[in-house]
């Protein structure tokens, strides 16, 4: 699905013009990023988790030399989906 074609949905969906629809998603999607950024979770029931996770510090290699390099910890962005998106996912 494209970002024009999900914008289509929403604005069928809730019954909104296709520029509102795309203004709507455009803040949704900075809203949940603003959040997570800042070490808050943006849970969505239905469909699932969004969070901050923490990567520890871990050895690991240059594929081309083969040497050991040292990466940093880190915070990545996560997501866990929700039983009901899984179900649906997977059709059982």
């Amino acid at each position: 699905m494209t970002k024009d074609e999900l914008v289509q949905g929403v604005a069928n969906g809730a019954g909104l013009t296709q520029a509102d629809a795309d203004k709507a998603i455009k803040a949704l999607t900075e809203t949940i990023r603003a959040a997570v950024a800042g070490g808050d979770k943006v849970q969505i029931p239905g469909l699932g988790t969004f969070e901050p996770r923490e990567r520890s510090a871990r050895t690991g290699r240059n594929p081309q030399t083969g040497a050991e390099i040292k990466i940093a910890a880190t915070t990545v962005p996560g997501f866990k989906a929700a039983a009901a998106f899984k179900t649906q996912v997977s059709g059982k």
